[in-house]
């Protein structure tokens, strides 16, 4: 029997646990803003309410695969107060009462105990360092980073600011040497510029964040005696792609005249990629790159369409459009349209031009994770992370092709403008039983079923809207209203999502949502169980039959984060006083033992984020086990989990309310008097074992 969630207290002033000064310079103060999604589209909450009964009916239709708990969990009364007590570097047979060597294969290490040091704190036995920092050289040509006098020109060829999503690509015929791209989401110019006034930058630091934005590309060497990564600086494949980079738009929406402006008539073209959060690495060696809250950067909307994609109708925070009339929405009404796509770059070929894939939809991505079909064609998961918004699946109708010519390499970089976009809606029955507690259900989970709703499909030829009322360019210019329209359910700020290399079973992960129950917002469903969620949980999928372009799934809820000491949690049926505390769950990776790896944004627990591994498979699913804690107002991203290294991306450390170069609330990476500079780190084991066995 599996046993969930009651109401978890009330939410605080930052919704999700951010600061305020995150709120204004990652997201333009979304969670302040009315909920964009004003639709009557059923929320997730009420449709986990409704999934009783419908378990056994699925499993005799073979349409989901439920895994069940042997037995009730026990919540342990001390739990909460032993992990407090437990060292920081071990202690976990003493703080559970379970060797560590019997963990779950990867998860045996002793956990980090919830803490608020300024540091990132690993385990016992285990080493770290700091692989590159903002502003470091990775260009040809590019001068030391200098803080008190930078430059757009400089920063151009420097490591980008705040990175998020990671990859670690192979990098054949150069041994120890591996290939990393990096995310640059958003710029916190209050922690960048010394006397930075918010009211009036200059075009100098507007330029500097310009280039400090998008993605970068840089070789890195491992140090086969400790596990140590350093950046190899000025290498033939190191890149920067920046907010003035040029992309193509491809796809059936590319050419449009809602994607026309001034500069670029035919609506093909595009400067830059703004807020780029998390992504993905494809089996034809790229990476996918998902534009988030690219609202923020705009000024003066003022139609119903902007509204539904929160943009304001005033001045922005940063005050770009002061400087390039592209976010002035009143000036150029189209360039918005521009933004929110699903970004490909090749790290391989330095001549490449990057590509927005419009048959991939226009909202906020958080992500996008790829897979492939029995016969070869690319599925992508990716969520629309805002509260009450959507996930969505593209299934291609193109086969990958194998090998590095320079044809195969164009053949598999058109695979993502062709096939159909489906939007999930999800049920449960009876919904009188959700509450908005998290008390369980009668059939004793939450779970139900759920479809992929079909938005659009491109061909070669051209696209069909699936959608009534609306043309197949305007589903992917305005894929919200599209989901509005055919009924997807409502979530709780779908974050990334990844399918499992060893199950491939589907893991969305849903940050948090605290307006859920509010007056006039959606009250809680089967799969969004608690109002006012401040912690988030995790989905787990399984598509019909196994095949990843099924258009029918069953779904479970896997894990449902906060205290383990509180009734309302719930991770997989395993015993809650042998797991670490978890909240508000973002970006996940798989390591190669088929565990799950969770970083942490928005911690609401009073410990600082950071990174866990949780197993999805075996007597041992559910446990959940920290690895490390990151330093104070940072976030954990893109983390990657090798056999002998786990790399974690530290996103602005410092990030506190009255923090700034001038009062710095952080001494990370580099210890007082320097500017605190976000960065990526690497971690090993000391003793040169694989992480975790």
């Amino acid at each position: 029997m599996r046993r969930l969630l009651p109401l978890i207290g009330t939410p605080g002033s930052h919704p999700g646990g951010r600061s305020a000064l995150t709120c204004r310079f990652r997201c333009g103060d979304a969670c302040f803003h009315e909920v964009p999604n004003t639709s009557d589209n059923a929320y997730v909450g009420d449709v986990i309410a409704g999934a009783i009964g419908r378990r056994s009916m699925m499993r005799a239709a073979a349409v989901v695969t439920v895994a069940t708990a042997t037995g009730a969990a026990v919540v342990g009364t001390g739990a909460q107060d032993a992990q407090a007590a437990q060292a920081v570097d071990g202690g976990a047979a003493a703080r559970t009462g379970h060797p560590v060597d019997k963990a779950a294969r990867g998860l045996r290490f002793s956990p980090v105990a919830p803490n608020t040091a300024d540091a990132v704190t690993v385990p016992g036995g285990y080493g770290q360092n700091v692989v590159i920092r903002w502003g470091e050289p990775i260009l040809r040509g590019a001068p030391a980073f200098d803080p008190e006098h930078q430059t757009a020109k400089a920063q151009a060829g420097q490591f980008g600011y705040n990175n998020d999503f990671l990859a670690l690509l192979p990098l054949p015929g150069e041994r120890g040497r591996q290939l990393l791209v990096a995310n640059h989401e958003y710029t916190d110019e209050v922690l960048m510029f010394r006397g930075y006034d918010p009211a009036n930058p200059t075009r100098e630091q507007v330029e500097v964040a310009w280039a400090a934005h998008g993605l970068s590309a840089v070789v890195v060497e491992e140090d086969r005696g400790t596990g140590r990564l350093t950046a190899v600086t000025r290498h033939a494949l190191n890149r920067r792609v920046t907010a003035t980079t040029e992309f193509r738009l491809t796809g059936p929406a590319a050419g449009s005249d809602l994607l026309k402006t001034s500069a670029d008539p035919t609506g093909r073209k595009v400067l830059g990629t703004l807020n780029n959060c998390s992504g993905g690495t494809t089996p034809w060696g790229t990476t996918l790159h998902g534009e988030e809250n690219f609202n923020q950067y705009f000024a003066n909307a003022s139609r119903d369409t902007d509204k539904r994609y929160g943009l304001g109708t005033g001045a922005t925070e940063r005050k770009w459009e002061r400087f390039d009339k592209r976010f002035d929405v009143a000036q150029e009404p189209n360039e918005s349209h521009r933004f929110g796509y699903v970004v490909e770059f090749d790290p391989y070929d330095p001549s490449s031009t990057h590509r927005k894939h419009t048959a991939l939809g226009r909202f906020k991505h958080e992500a996008a994770t790829v897979r492939l079909t029995d016969d070869g064609r690319p599925v992508v998961y990716t969520g629309d992370d805002e509260r009450f918004d959507y996930f969505y699946k593209f299934v291609g109708s193109k086969r990958m092709r194998h090998g590095s010519s320079r044809s195969v390499r164009e053949h598999n970089l058109s695979l993502l403008d062709e096939g159909t976009l489906y939007v999930a809606r999800l049920t449960g029955d009876p919904a009188a039983e959700i509450d908005g507690s998290g008390k369980l259900p009668a059939d004793g989970e939450f779970d139900g079923s759920g479809e992929w709703i079909p938005l659009a499909t491109a061909t070669a030829h051209g696209a069909v809207s699936h959608v009534d009322g609306m043309t197949a360019e305007e589903v992917l210019v305005f894929t919200r209203l599209a989901g509005d329209k055919v009924g997807a359910t409502k979530m709780d700020r779908p974050e990334d999502i990844q399918p499992s290399p060893h199950t491939g079973k589907v893991y969305v992960v849903l940050t948090n949502n605290t307006n859920r129950g509010k007056a006039g917002s959606a009250g809680a469903d089967e799969a969004n169980p608690r109002n006012a969620n401040k912690h988030g949980h995790i989905l787990e999928l399984t598509e019909r039959r196994g095949r990843a372009e099924a258009t029918t799934f069953g779904w479970s809820l896997f894990l449902v984060a906060g205290d383990p000491a509180d009734p309302a949690t719930y991770f997989a049926g395993f015993p809650k006083d042998r797991v670490s505390p978890i909240s508000c769950p973002d970006n996940v990776a798989f390591d190669p033992h088929g565990n799950l790896w969770i970083s942490t944004d928005g911690n609401q627990l009073g410990s600082h984020d950071g990174l866990l591994g949780v197993a999805t498979k075996g007597e041992r699913r559910g446990e959940l086990k920290q690895f490390l804690t990151v330093p104070t107002g940072a976030e954990t991203c893109g983390p990657i989990i090798q056999d002998r290294r786990v790399l974690v991306a530290v996103q602005h450390p410092g990030e506190i309310d009255g923090a700034s170069v001038e009062k710095p609330a952080s001494n990370w990476p580099d210890g007082p008097g320097k500017f605190v500079r976000p960065a990526v780190v690497s971690v090993w084991r000391t003793d040169g074992c694989d992480i975790g066995v």
